[in-house]
């Protein structure tokens, strides 16, 4: 993760700052914004996009694009919606490239592959599970929270390694032996950690979980 411009061909970038753009837009019109009315909100949504930049900066690789960091995208989602979890992956990204992390070049297919894949795959998720499982406290936490973001970051690197294949970046068959396994050992990390930031948001503050809800995860159960 954390990919450089040269990996992709000049066509992926414009395709990818078109959708970015799109996105964006969509946010833009579509977010709840009456919920940043509140100090507590706003400082949940810059607390998050600061947290993930550190994080996105701690990486470990050996070779362009192959590296590998905890993403949160999981705990984003469910802490903040999509909308706002989208717009705090954002500004981690471009805190990113501010302080040249990145290149902004790079910035949005970096954006679609880091942001747009890992937040869609947890919405898609989060829906599966609601509508799949029962309406749970411990379902909520240990399946969506600690194994969906697991699950998330194994999406993710999939994603990504296809993307590169495809790019012509790297051949599948190194990827498959050299980057890919390493995202398995990856989810477990990013499973206890965004598992217990949500485990803790839930317990003590259930107010700023977005997709918590006590009437349907704690009232007759």
């Amino acid at each position: 993760m954390n990919f450089p411009a040269t990996l992709f061909p000049s066509a992926w970038h414009w395709v990818a700052a078109i959708l970015s753009v799109v996105v964006l837009f969509r946010v833009a019109v579509g977010a709840p914004w009456r919920r940043l009315a509140t100090n507590t909100q706003r400082n949940l949504l810059f607390g998050l996009a600061i947290a993930l930049a550190l994080l996105w900066s701690m990486k470990a690789g050996v070779r362009p694009g192959l590296n590998l960091h905890l993403m949160g995208a999981m705990a984003a989602t469910l802490a903040l919606g999509p909308h706002f979890a989208v717009l705090s992956m954002a500004i981690a990204l471009t805190a990113l490239a501010a302080n040249g992390g990145i290149a902004w070049d790079a910035w949005p297919i970096n954006f679609v592959l880091m942001v747009l894949v890992p937040v869609g795959a947890a919405r898609l998720l989060q829906r599966v599970v609601e509508a799949t499982l029962p309406s749970h406290f411990f379902i909520f936490i240990f399946v969506l929270s600690f194994a969906g973001s697991a699950v998330v970051v194994v999406l993710q690197g999939l994603v990504a390694s296809i993307a590169m294949v495809a790019a012509g970046a790297y051949p599948f068959e190194f990827l498959a032996s050299e980057y890919l396994p390493y995202f398995i050992l990856l989810g477990f990390s990013e499973a206890w950690i965004s598992g217990a930031v949500i485990t803790l948001l839930v317990v003590y503050r259930p107010e700023w979980v977005w997709a918590f809800d006590d009437k349907r995860y704690l009232i007759g159960k």
